[in-house]
C-alpha cells in the first residue's frame, strides 16, 4: 500500500508541475485552449507511443463495440477540466487552483464511491469519512484565507 501512495503523490505532484508549465505556455502563447491542445498531443503521442511498447493484446471490435456510450467521454471531461486549469492558473495561482480543483475531485469521488458508480466498488460515507470531507473544506478555507 505504501508503494501505491508514493505512487499517488508522483501523480499528484507531476500533475501540479504540468499544470503550471502548461498555464504558463497557454499564456505565452495568448491562449489556454492551445495550451491545452499542446499538452493532449503531447500526451497522445507519448501514449501511442506506450501502447506500442507495451500492449501485447488488442481488444476486438466486438469487445470495443460492447463498451457503454458513456466510457468514452472521459476525453471530453479531461479536454473541459484541463483546459480550466490552464485558463484559471494564471488567474488564482497554481496552489488554490490545486486546492479547489482537488477539493472538487474529491468531493465527487466520495459521493461515486458511496453510490459504486461505474461498476467501481462502492464505500458508503461513513462518519470518519463526513468529518475527513469536512476537514477538508475547511483546508480549503485556511489555504486561500487572505
Amino acid at each position: 500500500m505504501l508503494a501505491l501512495a508514493t505512487l499517488a503523490l508522483m501523480a499528484g505532484a507531476a500533475i501540479a508541475v504540468q499544470a503550471s508549465i502548461n498555464a504558463q505556455l497557454g499564456v505565452l502563447l495568448h491562449s489556454s485552449l492551445l495550451g491545452t491542445a499542446v499538452a493532449f498531443a503531447v500526451s497522445c503521442l507519448v501514449s501511442v507511443f506506450a501502447i506500442a511498447v507495451a500492449v501485447r493484446h488488442y481488444p476486438t471490435l466486438a469487445t470495443i463495440q460492447s463498451v457503454p456510450w458513456y466510457l468514452w467521454c472521459g476525453g471530453l471531461l479531461s479536454a473541459f477540466g484541463v483546459g480550466l486549469f490552464y485558463f484559471l492558473i494564471p488567474r488564482m495561482g497554481v496552489g488554490s487552483m490545486m486546492s479547489f480543483a482537488l477539493t472538487g475531485q474529491i468531493l465527487v469521488a466520495v459521493v461515486s464511491s458511496h453510490f459504486g458508480w461505474f461498476d467501481l466498488p462502492a464505500k458508503p460515507v461513513s462518519l470518519l469519512r463526513g468529518l475527513g470531507v469536512a476537514a477538508l473544506l475547511a483546508g480549503i478555507v485556511l489555504i486561500n484565507w487572505e
